[in-house]
């Protein structure tokens, strides 16, 4: 999960396709008048023809009931921390069970008997949906959809949960785990976190950070659920157990999560011309290579310590380790967005992939459960730390802020291409390494990470070289 920060001001307001601020005092009359050199129309123009032009009339004429300006964030309060603990749970319920699937990598190996890189196409899908769909969910969430956006995702989430729990093949499993809960995810990510932002100016940061950290609590509650849960009931009643705890803490947002903005027509999903500024192209490029190896240990701690180490862990004890990589993101997502407002998020960013991609090449050394514990806590940090600056860092290459939110969605869809192919390759590289080595695929993921770390930099030299500040610039 990642936060993001900005600079706040009351004549703002969000556009919710990717929890970032855009500069919004322009009426949505005059929209395509204020258009700048470049710019592109809106993609959903009701006077389009075919689909695009019959969804653009639906959600003009729901943009166009616009309430009155209900003025600046509240900055706190009942509403405002209410909003920003049903976020919480939200984010528990998409990126903690995204970040748990290690809990079902080894266990559908075995129990389907099919090829690590088989399997992790089901998580795969899971997340590439949410990365892939928040441009549109955030779409509909600016034109007055929040609401069943959230009702919508609800359901498919829960109903992902209850077809897994009855499914016994493997194209089940693609179609439950990885494609509906992947859809509910994608429903209700994006618009959570634009919402929540609204609520707040200066503690903004603070609120945002305490949504991302649901990854972490959902990343603790489901795998020690699962830990205990599957050697007393088995599969199937661990996926309901695990499905009505997701429905009933997804429930207060249906009943009191709501936008705080009033619907507006929002612009282009696309800004082609971002592509001719090199240091937003390194950064998306950068980013893609960071989450082509980010997610590995995260789906392949638990498989490769039921194998790899002396003595190996049992199944169930191994789910520990996916608590610990889990539960120390806590301060990987925390600490860093605290100290990105001061230095500047490429600052930290570049450094946190360094230091992850190093960790995984001396991954292949490690042989021991206590080397591998000790190794779970160091990468759960930057691992944290590069989903938490993920945003923020795209959000100081922006000068324009009308653009903020258009330039995130392209970043976004590039990333989702990352994830659903990464841990994929990952495994395949498992399946055809002699004896079913780790080594090809970490050294696959710790390169992935440094190549990604390596375009940050020159994405911060381009911003150097612009600013003319030198070294010590903040970006």
């Amino acid at each position: 999960m990642a936060t993001m920060s900005d600079p706040e001001s009351s004549d703002r307001s969000h556009d919710s396709s990717h929890g970032t601020f855009v500069g919004a005092k322009h009426e949505q009359d005059d929209e395509l008048d204020h258009m700048g050199p470049g710019e592109e129309p809106d993609l959903f123009d009701p006077d389009a023809p075919g689909v695009a032009g019959t969804l653009g009339r639906v959600l003009s004429r729901i943009s166009t009931n616009a309430g009155p300006n209900p003025g600046p964030a509240p900055d706190g309060g009942r509403a405002a921390w209410l909003a920003c603990l049903c976020g919480h749970l939200i984010v528990s319920n998409t990126w903690g069970f995204i970040n748990s699937f290690g809990i079902f990598q080894r266990y559908y190996v075995e129990s389907l008997g099919r090829s690590p890189s088989d399997v992790s196409w089901i998580g795969s899908l899971e997340v590439f949906l949410l990365f892939f769909l928040g441009m549109f969910s955030g779409r509909l969430s600016d034109a007055g959809l929040f609401k069943p956006l959230i009702v919508l995702g609800t359901f498919l989430i829960t109903l992902g949960f209850m077809m897994t729990s009855i499914a016994t093949q493997y194209w089940h499993l693609v179609l439950s785990q990885g494609v509906c809960m992947g859809l509910g995810a994608g429903c209700v990510f994006a618009p959570t976190m634009a919402t929540v932002a609204t609520y707040f100016s200066s503690k903004r940061s603070l609120a945002i950070g305490i949504v991302a950290c649901g990854s972490v609590t959902g990343g603790l509650v489901f795998p020690a659920m699962a830990r205990q849960l599957l050697p007393m009931i088995g599969f199937a009643w661990t996926m309901r157990a695990i499905g009505l705890v997701a429905f009933a803490t997804l429930l207060p947002a249906n009943l009191i999560m709501k936008s705080r903005l009033p619907p507006r027509k929002t612009g282009a999903l696309v800004d082609w011309e971002s592509f001719k500024d090199l240091g937003y192209t390194f950064y998306a490029v950068g980013m893609f290579f960071n989450f082509w190896g980010l997610y590995f240990a995260f789906y392949y701690l638990v498989s490769y310590s039921t194998t790899w180490v002396t003595p190996v862990l049992s199944y169930v004890d191994a789910l520990n380790l996916l608590l610990v990589l889990n539960g120390v993101g806590l301060v990987g997502r925390m600490l860093p967005n605290y100290f990105a407002d001061r230095v500047g998020p490429l600052n930290l960013l570049a450094p946190a992939g360094l230091v992850a991609g190093a960790l995984m090449f001396i991954w292949t050394a490690v042989d021991t459960p206590a080397k591998l514990y000790a190794w779970a806590a160091f990468y759960g940090v930057f691992g944290g730390a590069i989903q938490s600056l993920f945003p923020a860092g795209l959000s100081s290459l922006t000068t324009d802020p009308r653009k903020q939110g258009t330039r995130m969605g392209m970043v976004f869809t590039i990333v989702s291409f990352a994830v659903l192919t990464g841990n994929p390759i990952a495994g395949a590289i498992i399946t055809a390494t002699p004896g079913g080595s780790y080594i090809g695929a970490q050294c696959f993921a710790g390169a992935g990470l440094i190549v990604g770390s390596g375009f940050i930099v020159a994405s911060r030299m381009v911003k150097m070289k612009k600013s003319g500040a030198g070294w010590l610039v903040k970006v």
